[in-house]
């Protein structure tokens, strides 16, 4: 159960680094003029930092358990 929760937080650490990078890229292309694109951006990279604090703290509380 601990690697498999290490790969889910991995994956959402690279999930969130890659949203990140997105955001940034399309920021800084001027492309998106309204600022919409950057803030859906914005809200997957908390959703994606949320969900992978959201699984430390779960392994933490598994870790303190044993």
């Amino acid at each position: 159960m601990h690697v498999f929760m290490i790969f889910l937080i991995i994956a959402a650490a690279i999930a969130t680094i890659f949203v990140l990078g997105r955001g940034i890229y399309i920021m800084a292309s001027g492309k998106d003029v309204t600022g919409e694109k950057s803030n859906q951006m914005m809200w997957y990279r908390v959703l994606f930092q949320g969900l992978t604090i959201a699984l430390v703290l779960a392994m933490a509380g598994m870790a303190a358990k044993h």
